[in-house]
């Protein structure tokens, strides 16, 4: 392999010749050997983001030359096109300010940048610090890009696929609205309700989520530059702040803003810890459905049966023909991993002394995995699963007929101890409702037939 060499304030350092990256980059890569993750792209993308605007507000206060800038901001465009991921390979395993991680953007855009110049280069070159770092520091630049990679991801990736799961489920509720079915509590018999009332509550969890997910995002707008080291903004003009988030919600389309108070911004992770417990309740909630979707295509025959999803792949090396809920598996894993990132992110945030918290490399890779998984569980169970939930009829209406919890509908008639009694007596002998109704003498066949309408049972009372 070939090297050349770089510099940085510590000294000479030998970088391979076929990457953009500089000393410090170099020095990371010897220094945190820990673990095979990276940080993540999306991460790397806000930070290009930011670096971009930051570049261009220098411009405007006449701190960054136009040739530099416009430099930069074609070589940060380059990163955000995912044209130059190679060239960010370090370990989420380092510093607690991510300052590693900043260097490695600086010196890769300080990098292209001067390969965009080439003989336009101007004297003093561009230096990672000095110009792509100007009027910013790691410590309000990387929780910035944080909010900034957050909010993105929540709202062009996990927000779609949560909308197409609940519009799946929302079509498979009204088009099963006249299926009635026994209900279930306790994993034992209830009263009936529709098949179609039992994904209407599918539907609410995630449209609840939905509407969670979208209150916690907004704290996220708020970005920490302009703070720089300790968050009085040294080294940075005054309105550094609000002309970066200007520029950033201009080019993304999103509205962004500078932080009200930057102490609080680089120390405290709060607003991630908020938007954590919404993706955490998601989790939740996607378990349970899944959990119900199991049971209810639980068999083929030896379950409960009511339900048959899609036979994707076989299910067993040894069994043949078995077909497993492979999808809502997936989905109650990733809830599992969920409910740990947030124990970890947590924990993270509350952590870190003084004027800056350090944990976080932590908190926004356990962040952006959480809302990675939740998006792509939520589309592969729509596309793999529940767009293929199909009632089994029979077995419904079987198991509907079969229950002794109908009998409900004579407490108004005989009493609850009298129903209970004719529950109790049909269990024991193995027979009808009816047949122990009529052995009772408490009402006859006729009566019977009249107060036990399954039909009756599922009307939701008006609100």
């Amino acid at each position: 392999m070939k090297y050349r060499i770089e510099h940085d304030s510590m000294g000479e350092v030998q970088v391979p010749a076929d990457h953009l990256w500089g000393a410090q980059t170099q020095r990371a890569l010897t220094n945190f050997r820990i673990g095979e993750g990276k940080m993540p792209r999306k991460l790397i993308y806000a930070l290009a983001r930011l670096k971009r605007a930051c570049a261009l507000a220098n411009q405007e206060f006449g701190r960054l030359d136009q040739l530099r800038s416009e430099a930069i901001v074609r070589a940060c465009d380059e990163i955000i096109s995912s044209t130059h991921d190679r060239e960010f390979p370090l370990s989420p395993w380092q510093t607690g300010s991510g300052t590693q991680t900043n260097m490695n953007v600086n010196e890769v855009v300080a990098g292209l940048a001067r390969r965009i110049l080439g003989d336009a280069l101007p004297p003093g070159g561009i230096h990672p610090n000095d110009h792509v770092n100007l009027s910013q520091s790691t410590n309000d630049v990387f929780p910035s890009a944080m909010h900034v990679a957050s909010l993105m991801d929540l709202e062009d990736n996990l927000l779609p696929a949560l909308s197409a799961l609940a519009g799946t489920l929302a079509a498979k509720a009204e088009r099963f609205a006249d299926i009635i079915k026994i209900g279930r509590t306790h994993l034992q018999d209830a009263t009936p309700l529709t098949l179609g009332q039992e994904i209407s509550a599918w539907v609410a969890m995630l449209d609840a989520c939905r509407h969670q997910i979208e209150q916690v995002m907004e704290p996220l707008r708020s970005l920490a530059i302009g703070g720089t080291a300790v968050g009085t903004g040294l080294n940075a003009p005054a309105g550094f702040g609000d002309k970066v988030a200007a520029l950033l919600s201009e080019a993304t389309g999103r509205r962004f803003f500078s932080a009200p108070n930057k102490f609080h911004a680089l120390t405290s992770h709060d607003a991630l810890v908020w938007a954590s417990g919404a993706l955490k309740a998601l989790a939740a909630d996607l378990m349970k459905i899944a959990n119900d979707v199991r049971w209810l295509a639980s068999g083929p025959r030896c379950g409960i049966g009511e339900l048959t999803i899609p036979a994707n792949e076989p299910g067993s090396s040894i069994m043949p023909g078995k077909v497993n809920p492979t999808q809502a598996e997936a989905v109650t894993m990733v809830a599992c991993r969920v409910f740990a990132n947030d124990a970890a992110l947590t924990f993270a945030a509350s952590q870190g002394n003084f004027q800056l918290n350090v944990f976080k490399p932590l908190i926004i890779c356990s962040f952006l995995e959480s809302s990675g998984l939740l998006a792509d569980v939520m589309r592969s169970f729509n596309e793999h699963c529940a767009t293929g939930i199909e009632p089994v009829r029979e077995t419904i209406d079987r198991n509907l007929h079969h229950s002794l919890m109908l009998v409900t509908a004579l407490n108004p008639h005989i009493g609850y101890e009298n129903a209970a009694k004719i529950a109790q007596t049909a269990f024991q002998e193995n027979i009808t409702l009816r047949e122990a109704a009529v052995r009772s003498g408490l009402l006859t066949g006729d009566e019977f037939d009249r107060y036990v309408v399954a039909s009756r049972m599922v009307e939701t009372l008006p609100e």
